[in-house]
């Protein structure tokens, strides 16, 4: 194979190779066989290679660490593999304009670290901040922990550079925080998943550096209570982070790396405030007093960062701890904060119904949940019990005028739960986007819109 106009060592066709870039975390979506790897350089190797699939009539599947848990970046059989990976530069960071310009290979983490060396604070902070790309965050639209606050990706992308399915380069947005100058753009490109074009650069907005946060831990005997809490804390104030785990996840996590965690608890709220000097610790009393009355067993604040750090650090290991048990998949729901409670019940009560064990945790603060189940991988019957749970998980969701999706996408693990949530016309006027940015159907084919 050759692919005109591509850097030295960009193409890549062994087939160990090819392997390793085939399919993202989702354990169960199917992953074809590519014929080739692209790992661009640059702006220039996806120009090349999207005028080559669009002349050759070959499907182009973007991918960034592959990180996502949703099958999105999922190979299909004859395609090119498209990896951003090594466009990791962080082209400009201004204190001025507080923006960020960045390719779409660089690091979560590493523009964390970024900003931080100038005073600067970049907010999206997804649970695998510390290896996932800011295109794959761009792709999926990601939150994270500190979203209930801060937004999602969406919130910080101010602009875009993208390569569309033709080869032509479309820049949308720019350096300003107001611009309504035509449609948005910009948005629309923030998770879309590979199929309308590909990032090749990000402008993002950047905020002030944070005050050192209070930390909160409250623990309940009881799952409802736990999320009776999470809609009272919201009503009392405004936190950094609201994150919820439950025994099974607590149990995980400690057998994983040992953390101190109370393994007798039902339910664990992590909750911080970084609202400053004296309104931080207000704050503190504030969801103190929010947890007591929902019925918290322990409730203590911090304002010591190590044991915050350490704390944030158990909660963002939980999809590891539960991996590292075995048989595992990864809900991604989300309700209204008053539904949160109903969520919580639903989510163990398809457990008990379907006999399998479910781990509950996630960004309760903005009605964003990951149930994940957990079951024996060798057992063929235990693996479709696990399968109708999840569906039911999303069932529950949706019943609960929730989303089948907060910030995984929808690739391919929901893919056929699409249409019940968004309804045909949605999805019609969906397609029509698609088409006329990709009329040939070649970009990242048989994801999320089928």
């Amino acid at each position: 194979m050759r692919i005109p106009g591509l850097s030295d060592g960009a193409l890549v066709t062994d087939p160990d190779v090819l392997a390793g870039y085939s399919r993202d975390r989702d354990p169960w979506s199917p992953a074809g066989t590519p014929s080739a790897l692209v790992r661009a350089a640059g702006r220039d190797d996806v120009v090349a290679v999207m005028n080559w699939a669009a002349a050759h009539r070959v499907p182009l599947v973007p991918r960034g660490a592959g990180s996502g848990l949703a099958g999105a970046a999922n190979a299909i059989d004859g395609c090119v593999v498209l990896s951003l990976e090594r466009m990791r530069a962080i082209r400009e960071i201004d204190d001025a304009d507080l923006v960020a310009v960045v390719e779409p290979g660089v690091v979560n983490a590493d523009l964390k670290r970024a900003a931080a060396a100038t005073g600067l604070f970049y907010a999206p902070d997804p649970g695998s901040f510390e290896f996932c790309t800011i295109g794959g965050n761009v792709a999926t639209n990601a939150g994270g922990l500190c979203c209930v606050k801060y937004g999602v990706t969406r919130d910080a992308v101010l602009g875009l550079e993208v390569v569309l399915a033709d080869g032509r380069v479309l820049r949308t947005g720019g350096r300003t925080v107001k611009d309504v100058a035509g449609l948005d753009l910009t948005r629309l490109f923030v998770g879309s998943e590979g199929m309308l074009g590909v990032v090749t650069e990000v402008t993002l907005r950047l905020l002030p550096a944070r005050p050192a946060p209070g930390t909160l831990v409250a623990t309940f005997d009881d799952l409802v209570c736990a999320g009776d809490a999470v809609s009272r804390v919201v009503a009392s104030g405004r936190p950094s982070m609201c994150e919820l785990m439950d025994d099974v996840t607590i149990a995980a996590v400690e057998a994983f790396r040992p953390m101190g965690l109370d393994p007798s608890a039902r339910a664990l709220l992590l909750i911080q405030s970084d609202a400053g000097p004296g309104a931080c610790d207000l704050e503190c009393e504030q969801f103190s007093a929010a947890c007591e009355k929902a019925g918290a067993t322990f409730v203590m604040a911090t304002q010591d960062r190590a044991e915050g750090e350490l704390l944030t650090a158990a909660r963002r290991m939980a999809v590891s701890a539960l991996e590292a048990q075995g048989g595992w998949v990864l809900d991604d729901v989300g309700v209204p904060l008053s539904r949160m409670a109903d969520l919580v019940a639903a989510c163990g009560a398809v457990g008990e119904r379907h006999g399998v064990q479910v781990a509950t945790f996630g960004h309760a603060g903005d009605g964003n949940m990951h149930p994940t189940i957990v079951f024996d991988q060798d057992d063929p019957g235990a693996r479709d019990r696990a399968r109708a749970a999840f569906d039911a998980i999303v069932d529950a969701a949706l019943q609960l005028g929730g989303t089948i999706t907060g910030e995984h996408g929808v690739g391919l693990m929901k893919r056929r739960h699409l249409v019940r949530q968004v309804g045909e016309v949605h999805l019609d006027v969906q397609r029509a986007v698609k088409e006329a940015l990709d009329p040939l159907g070649i970009l990242n084919p048989g994801k999320s819109l089928g």
